[in-house]
């Protein structure tokens, strides 16, 4: 060995002893060949474990350099990265050739950067299927210059998963292909929920080392944009690997022009991206003699030593790795019993557990059978209870100890000899390790305890209620999040409905749930036991149902918000309410702050009606041209039909074989039009739901469909993301006209109100008229001239930009953009208005027939209604020029800017009494002193200037680097001056330089505010940050949320815009992006109320400092309350 990795060793030796557990260490080596099974048996006699660790590296120190590469890769493998990190620097040089063939196939790079990307190592027992192999890295490098996919896809129980694995173990592809990496993601089947979980988890995991706080993405579509920039900013030509893709609805949410490898049983999947697409086909197991490799390094043989019942094992086990591996795991702890478990897998006729399933299960069943059957009696009760466990689920050894009523190391001895006998699996990227069954292991647990599967769920309840006494798990629990994901399943398997409901209608619950897990998981549970939960109370489900779905995005937000006091600001009725209200007196006690919003009762919400008709995404929803109903589909492949005054379904239709994406009413309403992803466009009568007509023109998915508006000639306009628009008569059996001339998927088309225009919205950048009777273009508008935020990154205009719709007079036009929903007017070519409160993607908006009223409908599986009249237009800051006010007697003078100048005007005359002229630049503030003698004015020119007005005198105070934003007299000789150069400056009239200089802030300094005792000074800038000063010394003593920067752009979600101290200065609230409420003493936050919009500009203060007011950036009125 060489000299520096001994000594990197031996100086590591004594924290080694400490951690390492030499028996998962030596199966690495032993399978590498560095250790034999004599020196493993030696190492294992050692009594304590310290003792076999220290025994480990004492025959370390005695080998070569391929022993302390082997025992590095092994830590690697074995989860202890902080202890393998102090061998990384003197790992000693090995020939290319040794290299190469060393450890699995693939050099120490090749080793950490798998594990870092979490590829799951080999298996103990492995053969290597080069022709595959080869195969697959053939298909990879054709990724090498451009993005794609690679599709694995093969029956299951092939080795898919072991193959797609094996194929990146080569540093020369990894190198020239994927230098920014390769990604493992383990998908299964998955539902919607399920799917925004697996992909936040990959978003978190790519970005966590990054310095900026970010909050989960609360939808697919925001997840997908994040992995976009993800993997195009910060991965460039890395490998996306997904792991046992089932649906292809889960494989689009991963379309984000990147390099994809990915294992699949369907091998139609990659119908549903774009890109270059290739393939390679797992159409067998493992050949005989593949296989009889595989018994052989089970039993330390060679394949010609092997008895000749081997090849006959080999045939019954039909040529599946898994089943093979289990038999072979048999056979290595009783190698004399090859007749007995031939005869058993002759002889055995167990039942299918899935006759219409591609799983080998005859084979499965007779392996899994035979395996269980060789377990002690106790182990195997310990086994069968896995059946309780999900599909796809990795479970801490910790919630299993719980399971079973035994300490977690007893736990992990028996989850080991599982692994060890091939009837468990372990994952060894995370700390602790997680076990998991494959499908097939569980189907055929499920099936053996199907009658006591009930019992098995109650168990796991009872026996968590009884760990977690005093509460739930917090993330210093180890297992926590299985808790936290799973606990209201097996409730719900165990018909366990009281425990169940006192779960989920629990705002305690609702806090742990989510900070630990977001929002999206527990909406998702209230559609999943919606059932369930109604049986007791269908009210205050739908309370908590909708508690979650308006401030989900609160509830991603980094410092957490206080649930309490978001419950606080529901209605009175709400069963949300009446607990927040009962936590929030209760702690009010303790010297807890609550605020209650007093008026929120005499406010009706934007959104007149809100409704949830389908069990996912809402795709589209529309009103009759009667406007009694209201047709809407989404993503459960389902058409509905509802009153539009309350809600009530009138009609339910399994529409399409994929989601359906739009659906219209025929002038009539006599016909309902529906288009899909499916590529079809099918008419209904709307009374009936009877199918009339399907159209399949198109190529690729259609978009949207539109009828006339009248009823003089009825056509049905599509689009779709073959670039084309089709003209329909519903009379006929073909599309009437195509309209081209998009260059990228067509979005959205509509017909003007006279219906001799067709408008249509694309995802090339424009917005094309064109002409119904004659499908010529018109006319084409870039559609970035409507939407100026979004001129600096074009490349999203895809992902923003989804329909629009004409006001019925032709003059406006409304357009969704992500989540909000703007109303323009097309004569002027400015927004008028616009409606915030949707909490995810907005895909369809509409105008009443009379314009009175606005329709949109999101992702976040609302419908709402909002009135046109009452929505506001954005109120984006623009701070306005000031003025001051002299009272004199019966005298008034004012003083008011006109650019670089001020003048003091005669009032009711409007005389000018005097001009003053020095700044050179925009004045921005000016204010009398108290005796009227003199005038302060600050400017742009970055100086305060002193005026005795009435003689024009001018006493200039220079300073500030920057612009000065305002100032505040602290008495008649004293002032207090705030910059856009981020300082504080207090001034004497006596002298041109400052007495004091408070520096500190970063941004704008924008308010100020003494405190009423006169010791300290909080000033508040425009990154949102807020500092106290001592005002005796002018030294700085907090700065308020310096360490909780929440998700938004700033500390305050904007700027700091006014700030105001309690009578007895121990309290200061603050207003920005929402309203907040500080301990001035120790600089921390007490509170947060979170209003429905923004851009606070200041907040009045009762002066018992117990109530408090202000207006929103749409004009929503709070006039909030002190609990208590």
């Amino acid at each position: 060995m060489d000299e520096r990795a001994r000594s990197c060793l031996l100086s590591s030796t004594s924290k080694l002893e400490q951690d390492i557990k030499a028996s998962y260490i030596m199966d690495h080596m032993v399978s590498d060949g560095v250790l034999n099974t004599d020196e493993e048996e030696k190492v294992k006699a050692c009594t304590t474990r310290k003792e076999k660790a220290v025994a480990l590296l004492n025959l370390i120190l005695k080998k070569d350099n391929y022993a302390y590469i082997s025992f590095y890769n092994a830590l690697l493998h074995e989860g202890y990265g902080d202890l393998a990190s102090m061998l990384q620097k003197d790992l000693p040089l090995i020939s290319p050739a040794a290299e190469k063939s060393f450890l699995d196939g693939g050099t120490p790079f090749v080793q950490t950067i798998l594990c870092e990307g979490g590829v799951p190592q080999r298996p103990v027992v492995f053969v290597c299927r080069p022709e595959l192999i080869n195969c697959i890295r053939e298909k990879l490098y054709k990724l090498e210059n451009s993005f794609g996919w690679v599709a694995v896809f093969g029956m299951a129980g092939f080795g898919k998963s072991v193959l797609t694995a094996e194929a990146v173990r080569d540093e020369q592809l990894i190198k020239a292909c994927f230098p920014g990496g390769v990604h493992w993601l383990s998908v299964g089947q998955l539902d919607k929920a399920g799917l925004l979980v697996k992909m936040q988890s990959l978003c978190y995991r790519l970005d966590q080392d990054s310095q900026s706080s970010q909050r989960s993405p609360v939808s697919i579509e925001e997840a997908r944009d994040r992995l976009r920039f993800l993997m195009v900013r910060k991965y460039p030509r890395s490998l996306l690997i997904l792991d046992d893709i089932w649906d292809s609805g889960v494989l689009k949410a991963f379309d984000i022009q990147c390099r994809v490898l990915f294992s699949t049983r369907d091998r139609g999947v990659t119908d549903s991206v774009s890109g270059k697409k290739y393939e390679v086909s797992v159409d067998h197991g493992l050949e005989d003699d593949k296989a009889l490799e595989v018994l052989a390094l089970f039993v330390n043989k060679k394949v010609s030593e092997l008895p000749v019942q081997a090849r006959s094992i080999v045939q019954e086990c039909k040529g599946s790795p898994l089943v093979v591996s289990l038999i072979g795991a048999l056979l290595r702890e009783f190698p004399d019993r090859w007749q007995y478990y031939l005869k058993q897998l002759q002889n055995k006729q167990f039942k299918r557990i899935r006759k219409s399933s591609s799983y080998d299960y005859d084979a499965l069943d007779q392996a899994m059978s035979v395996s269980i059957d060789v377990l002690h009696e106790d182990r195997k009760e310990y086994y069968k209870d896995l059946s309780v466990l999900e599909k796809d689920v990795k479970v801490p050894a910790k919630v299993l100890s719980i399971l079973w009523d035994l300490e977690p190391e007893e736990a992990e001895d028996i989850l080991q000899e599982f692994v060890n006998k091939s009837l468990l699996f372990r994952d060894c990227n995370k700390r602790p390790y997680q076990y998991y069954l494959h499908d097939l292991q569980l189907d055929f647990l499920t099936e053996q305890n199907r009658y006591r599967l009930k019992d098995l769920h109650s168990k796991m309840v009872r026996l968590y209620q009884n760990h977690y006494k005093k509460g739930h798990p917090t993330v210093a629990d180890e297992e926590c999040m299985y808790w936290f994901r799973y606990l209201a399943y097996h409730m719900a398997h165990g018909n366990l409905r009281e425990e169940l409901y006192s779960l989920m209608f629990s705002l305690d619950w609702v806090k742990a749930k989510a900070q630990m897990m977001g929002p999206a998981s527990l909406i998702n549970d209230y559609v999943v036991y919606k059932d369930i939960l109604d049986e007791e109370n269908s009210t205050v489900r739908d309370n908590f149902q909708e508690f979650l779905s308006l401030n989900g995005h609160h509830l991603s937000q980094k410092p957490f918000p206080d649930v309490v006091q978001m419950g606080l600001c529901q209605p009175d009725s709400s069963e949300v309410y009446r607990q927040a209200r009962l936590k929030a007196e209760q702690e009010t006690k303790k010297g807890a702050f609550y605020l209650e919003w007093i008026n929120k009762s005499s406010l009706e919400s934007l959104s007149r009606l809100i409704v949830r008709p389908h069990k996912g995404a809402v795709y589209y929803a529309c009103f009759s041209h009667n406007w009694q109903q209201i047709a809407s589909c989404g993503s459960d492949k389902t058409l509905q039909v509802f009153k539009s005054q309350t809600g009530e379904k009138l009609l339910e239709v399994q529409a399409h074989d994929d989601d359906v994406l739009c659906c219209a009413f025929s002038p009539d309403d006599k016909l309902i039009a529906t288009c899909s992803a499916d590529k079809k466009i099918k008419v209904w009568n709307s009374q009936n739901g009877n199918l009339l007509r399907t159209y399949d023109e198109h190529s690729e998915q259609v978009n949207h469909c539109q009828f006339t508006n009248t009823s003089r000639k009825i056509l049905l306009a599509t689009c779709s993301n073959d670039n084309f628009i089709k003209l329909w008569n519903t009379n006929r059996p073909g599309s009437q006209n195509t309209m081209f001339g998009h260059g990228g998927p067509v979005n959205h088309c509509c017909f003007s109100p006279d219906d001799q225009y067709l408008a249509s919205c694309s995802s090339d950048g424009t917005l094309k008229l064109w002409e119904v009777h004659t499908a010529n273009e018109w006319k084409s508008i870039d559609i970035l001239d409507f939407f100026p935020s979004l001129t600096d990154e074009p490349k999203e205009l895809e992902e923003v930009v989804r329909c629009s719709a004409w006001s019925s007079d032709g003059t406006r036009i409304m357009a969704a953009a992500k989540n909000m929903v703007f109303l323009w007017d097309l004569e002027s070519n400015k927004k008028v208005a616009d409606c915030s409160g949707h909490l995810s993607w907005v895909h369809c908006v509409r105008f009443s027939p009379d314009g009175s009223v606005l329709l949109s409908s999101s992702d976040d599986q609302t419908v709402r209604l909002w009135e046109t009249k009452k929505v506001h237009p954005s109120s984006a800051v623009s701070l306005k020029r000031d003025s001051d006010v002299l009272f004199h007697h019966n005298e008034i003078s004012v003083v008011a800017p006109d650019s670089r100048k001020r003048k003091v005007l005669e009032i009711p005359s409007g005389n000018t009494l005097c001009t003053l002229t020095g700044h050179t630049k925009t004045v921005l503030h000016c204010q009398f002193t108290p005796d009227g003698q003199t005038l302060i004015t600050c400017s742009e020119d970055t100086t305060v200037r002193v005026w005795d007005w009435k003689s024009l005198e001018c006493k200039v105070l220079k300073g500030h680097s920057e612009r000065v934003k305002r100032f505040r007299l602290l008495d008649s000789s004293r002032l207090l001056s705030w910059s856009f150069d981020g300082t504080v400056k207090i001034w004497s009239f006596d002298s041109t330089s400052a007495l004091h200089i408070l520096n500190g802030h970063k941004d704008c300094v924008r308010s100020c505010r003494f405190s009423w005792d006169n010791q300290c000074l909080a000033t508040g800038d425009d990154n949102g940050e807020i500092r106290i000063w001592c005002v005796l010394n002018g030294s700085l003593l907090h700065i308020c949320a310096r360490e909780n920067k929440d998700s938004m752009e700033s500390l305050h979600g904007g700027w700091v815009t006014d700030l105001h101290f309690s009578p007895d200065s121990k309290m200061l609230v603050s207003t920005g992006g929402y309203i907040k409420w500080w301990d001035v003493e120790k600089g921390e936050s007490l509170q947060t109320f979170y209003t429905t919009g923004t851009n606070l500009k200041g907040i009045h203060v009762s002066p018992d400092f117990k109530t408090f007011v202000t207006i929103d950036n749409i004009g929503v009125l709070y006039i909030l309350c002190k609990v208590g």
